[in-house]
């Protein structure tokens, strides 16, 4: 008989656990994060620590930003759960270098990584980098448009150069097919123009042919160029070309990349010259000017460098010599490829590599070394980068410029692309109103919650119910209004990339407090039963909430049923409804003495005409089974 009892006594537990833990899964898809956590609380208290409560409780302080209790949940998860799944794991590392614990952070990412160890991207992935290389995959609230241009073909473009109303790339066209380079089996590469004008904001292009220029395209490569301020220099690379239009060879028979320079007379380009540093021994080539002309950027795999290929610097001397070739050093070049250096008007260095933290192969990365900073370079992240070689990055004006990539979706291998950026920032607001009268509601607070579920902004509404959030474009929120002794609000809205647009955005929160009674909605019991269900606990958290926030209220609670069945037996079933729902609110912490009473009336209250034997709908019935909760001490 003892055993049989404990076994009933250990069922009805567990039957109050999961109750408690579904209650609190109902407020957490509803954003209710603190009443969530107490609930879940509950459930670890009373020997619930699955691996859906533990991890559901370090995301209701995550979402909410306090990295301290979140460390604490998920560490419990992690620690007693080997099936912790990678997103969890994540978040608590998250945490816990929001903390400054970088040395658990550390071991746990080790884990992290292990978990992952199908995911190529990371190979070779710095343990601390985790969280970057999260950030590199979401865009900012920068819009950046892409445009694949018309001129691309199935062979390789690339390295686009924009000179006055010109623009020059390097072009593997199929109808220069003379003769195939043995690597890819296309065309020798060749320098193209063609004229670019912009129309009601798009870019037009003219007839595509050969650069206006004696003697630089040959029958082998041509690539990547750069023009002085006045427009008279340029330097572009090429094949080591002999004086008799032959490749020159190394002694182990490899021919290398140079730069040549070539200077424009009246229209054309000519007087090519092998720039000085160039050897037979390695490559040097993608050229690119300091804004002020005086240095020569370049890449290089010459003895000494860091990587495989690295990127240098020589001086321009007034006299037209050059000085010595200088290594970037470690602050841009890796043990990897350092490659198509570019550098803007305000002197950052624009570069692609390998080596750097990335989404793989070439990233296209940016740094401030040039202006006296020894930062890190910067990866752009998507949608500049993808999983492949993007690269020949540079900047035309505000916002707009030119990229490489051999990207899927594209015409052909590498394919040349125009971008316009711009940041996209626009507001939601609106004003929160009492829903009964439609009258302004001050002190509301408003959450702007994102897609994941954590809160992103906060803030009160003003004296005129006025509130304002900032939001990123092409995203979508959740607006979550909630005021003491109101109901929350809660709208959807979903953002698109037209900037600094505006959303209205009402809220309307539904009073609790109405005259002498807390309104709730009806709470619904299962048919011939008294037990409260999910639903109903997720009402009576209400009650609570009021309660406890008036903790001098007292009140009384009355339960009332339709006419269906016998008047006793009504009446009995109405006072055990009252009843274990004065349970519900006392097992939640409220003094027994604030409950004055709780009664039920059975039929003996109805509100319309449907008495004993009167044909009446669902709907009918269903308005005379209703509980009062009725203030009796304010």
């Amino acid at each position: 008989m003892r055993t049989k009892l404990f076994i009933l006594l250990f069922a009805l537990g567990s039957t109050a656990m999961i109750a408690q833990t579904k209650l609190a899964d109902k407020f957490f898809k509803n954003y209710g994060y603190i009443k969530a956590s107490e609930l879940y609380e509950e459930a670890v208290k009373k020997g619930d620590s699955s691996l859906h409560v533990l991890t559901r409780l370090g995301d209701c302080y995550y979402n909410n930003s306090e990295s301290q209790q979140a460390v604490k949940w998920y560490g419990a998860a992690a620690n007693k759960h080997k099936d912790i799944g990678p997103e969890y794991m994540f978040k608590y590392i998250q945490s816990l270098k929001s903390i400054g614990q970088y040395a658990e952070a550390d071991e746990w990412t080790r884990k992290y990584m292990e978990m992952q160890s199908d995911d190529d991207r990371l190979e070779d992935y710095q343990a601390s980098n985790l969280d970057k290389y999260e950030d590199l995959k979401e865009p900012d609230n920068m819009i950046v448009k892409l445009l694949n241009l018309p001129f691309n073909t199935a062979n390789s473009d690339f390295g686009a150069y924009h000179l006055n109303d010109k623009l020059i790339f390097a072009s593997a066209k199929p109808d220069n097919s003379e003769k195939l380079y043995g690597w890819n089996k296309e065309p020798f590469l060749d320098l193209y123009q063609t004229s670019v004008s912009e129309e009601d904001g798009e870019l037009k292009f003219g007839e595509i042919d050969f650069i206006n220029a004696t003697k630089i395209n040959t029958k082998y490569h041509e690539a990547t160029v750069t023009v002085s301020n006045d427009g008279k220099t340029m330097y572009f690379t090429r094949d080591n070309m002999t004086g008799k239009n032959r490749l020159g060879y190394d002694r182990k028979g490899t021919s290398h990349l140079k730069i040549y320079s070539a200077t424009l007379k009246d229209t054309m380009w000519t007087d090519i010259k092998d720039l000085p540093f160039n050897s037979e021994k390695f490559s040097n080539g993608h050229p690119a000017l300091s804004p002020d002309n005086k240095t020569l950027y370049f890449v290089s795999d010459r003895e000494g460098g860091i990587g495989g290929t690295d990127i240098y610097s020589v001086a321009i001397n007034e006299d037209g010599t050059y000085g010595e070739p200088m290594n970037l050093g470690d602050k841009v070049n890796t043990e990897g490829r350092e490659m198509f250096p570019f550098i803007d008007k305000d002197s950052t260095l624009y570069f692609s590599s390998d080596g750097h933290l990335n989404l793989g192969l070439l990233d296209i990365f940016k740094s401030n070394i040039l202006k006296g900073e020894d930062g890190e370079p910067e990866n752009m992240g998507a949608p500049y980068n993808s999983g492949y070689d993007d690269f020949a990055y540079i900047i035309t004006g505000e916002g707009r410029g030119y990229l490489s990539s051999n990207r899927p979706g594209g015409r052909g291998n590498d394919d040349i692309y125009s971008f316009t950026a711009y940041e996209c920032q626009q507001l939601v607001k609106g004003v929160t109103r009492d829903k009964r009268t439609n009258e302004i509601l001050p002190g509301v607070t408003v959450k702007l919650i994102d897609e994941t579920g954590k809160i992103v902004a906060e803030t009160t509404s003003n004296q005129n119910g006025e509130y304002e959030l900032e939001v990123d474009c092409n995203k979508k929120y959740t607006i979550l209004g909630s005021k003491e002794d109101y109901k929350d609000d809660m709208k959807e809205l979903t953002t698109d990339d037209d900037s600094e647009k505006v959303h209205e955005i009402d809220l309307y929160l539904e009073p609790l407090i109405i005259e002498d009674q807390i309104v709730i909605n009806p709470i619904f019991f299962d048919f011939d039963k008294w037990n409260i269900r999910t639903d109903a606990e997720y009402e009576l958290e209400n009650i609570v909430d009021v309660m406890r926030a008036h903790p001098t209220m007292k009140i009384k609670i009355e339960s009332h049923t339709d006419s269906r069945g016998s008047d006793r037996y009504n009446m009995k079933l109405s006072d055990r409804r009252a009843k274990s729902t004065m349970d519900y609110i006392l097992s939640r912490g409220i003094e027994q003495d604030r409950i004055i009473s709780a009664i039920g009336y059975g039929e003996t209250q109805l509100l319309n005409g449907c008495s004993n034997g009167v044909k009446c709908s669902k709907e009918e019935h269903q308005l005379n089974r209703r509980s009062y909760f009725i203030i009796v001490e304010k």
